[in-house]
């Protein structure tokens, strides 16, 4: 095995490490937000508030799993050395869990409905683990003054990836319930029945095999740590290691808030995220190919944000451009909330029998906004957990850091589920990531940050 060495990992292998982003972005693309989720929530449960509460209930409830277990699996990966083999393992349960998506029908039986939320919840556990993993190899690959770039440049890559995913589906598998034409005027590829949603279930499909295909060059040319002398006790070994991190981190204040701050502004982004496309679709009433566009949109910006954020990171610092991406984000969540189909900033537009198009214009503008800043705010906040974290513990680390990011991660998706129950308000069912956001800002300037 290559064992990692910072400073003389090649161009091939650094680049190879990328292509984990490029490979995995397009299940958060295409499954959470803007193509399986807003399917789901439209014609396959009941009505889309129910859909939007099962969803809900299916992130949170990953994302509690993915809490638990992300903090011993990296101590155990650092107490053991490769990472390789847990990416691999894990992102093989995504590629399966997001191949199933496709046996969700439309209209489908509560047993159906089941079977889909438990192959997602798969997927994203699967994906969210293999991220850990990953995420702990970067500082072996690049100096310090480096890493903000690297990881910026990273997340652009993985957003191309999302967006070239994005435009197959739109443009030759999704077909137009009403034409049969895909958004490109195509009929659908591969016989793909547009009155069957097939073109929106094959997803998980194009999802699973992109994964598989993109992973391959990370696991042949970039190095990976050498195995440990003693395995034998590492489980107690990590654990111990685990649980005086976790004493430590009272006095450990700048640590502590960071993860506090980046737990909960991470789970209002992926709130963000989830919810977005289902929000137009209930809301503004948009078409799943209108959603893609939007898609398409955000993604673009999220590409530009992340390399940008990338460069003013190595300029600026860590901190800065997360400070400054969180605001932005409260911004595009107020705008958000304040528009429907009738009204924007709570103030009617309405003509008459006619809708305005301002509404559509502006949730088009909030998407650009949350793919540039939420972009630019993932590649910086790897960064800043970076200058977190002790030698030698990489893989803790990103496991705490996983677990900040996922420990509430339930609070966003199950607000929003009770909130869009109590309300039946998709509109009003999104305020809580507002808040979220604010308390995140709040915690942010006991967190320390550094170039060099």
């Amino acid at each position: 095995m290559i064992e990692a060495s910072q400073g003389t990992v090649t161009k091939k292998g650094i680049w190879s490490w990328m292509l984990f982003d490029w490979a995995a972005q397009p299940f958060h693309t295409l499954i959470i937000t803007f193509v399986f989720a807003p399917y789901f929530t439209s014609q396959v449960a009941p009505n889309d508030v129910v859909g939007q509460s099962y969803w809900g209930y299916a992130v949170g409830i990953a994302g509690l799993i993915i809490a638990v277990l992300s903090p011993v699996l990296g101590a155990l990966a650092d107490a053991s050395g490769p990472r390789k083999p847990w990416i691999f393992g894990f992102s093989l349960m995504g590629v399966i869990g997001s191949s199933l998506l496709w046996f969700v029908t439309p209209g489908a039986s509560e047993t159906t409905i089941i079977f889909g939320l438990l192959a997602f919840a798969m997927a994203l556990i699967g994906f969210e683990f293999a991220a850990v993993f990953n995420n702990a190899m970067m500082p072996d690959l690049v100096p310090r003054a480096e890493l903000g770039k690297l990881s910026g440049s990273s997340w652009a890559l993985g957003y191309v990836g999302g967006l070239i995913c994005l435009i197959l589906m739109l443009g030759f598998m999704v077909g137009n319930t009403q034409t049969g034409n895909t958004l490109l005027g195509f009929t659908p590829i591969l016989g793909l029945e547009a009155s069957l949603h097939e073109g929106d279930r094959a997803s998980g499909l194009l999802t699973a095999l992109w994964m598989a295909v993109f992973i391959i060059p990370l696991f042949l040319f970039t190095p990976d740590q050498a195995p440990k002398a003693q395995v034998v006790g590492a489980i107690k070994q990590s654990l111990q290691s685990l649980w005086q991190t976790i004493l430590r981190l009272p006095k450990n204040k700048s640590l502590a808030s960071f993860l506090l701050s980046s737990m909960l502004y991470r789970d209002a982004l992926n709130g963000l995220y989830a919810f977005g496309g289902i929000y137009a679709a209930g809301v503004l009433q948009w078409s799943i190919i209108q959603i893609g566009i939007f898609g398409i949109l955000a993604n673009v910006t999220g590409a530009i944000g992340a390399w940008f954020g990338g460069r003013m990171d190595a300029r600026f610092g860590s901190k800065i451009v997360v400070g400054a991406c969180i605001l932005l984000l409260i911004l595009a969540s107020v705008l958000t909330v304040s528009t429907d189909r009738m009204h924007v900033l709570w103030i009617s537009v309405a003509e008459q029998s006619d809708h305005s198009s301002l509404p559509d214009y502006l949730f088009y503008f909030c998407g650009a906004l949350i793919g540039a800043a939420g972009g630019a705010l993932q590649a910086s906040s790897r960064t800043l957990m970076v200058d977190q974290a002790e030698p030698g513990k990489m893989g803790e680390a990103f496991g705490l850091y996983a677990l900040s990011g996922r420990a509430t991660s339930f609070i966003a998706p199950i607000a929003i589920a009770l909130v869009t129950s109590l309300f039946a308000s998709q509109r009003i069912g999104v305020t809580p990531v507002i808040a979220l956001f604010v308390i995140s800002l709040i915690l942010l300037p006991k967190v320390q940050s550094r170039t060099r």
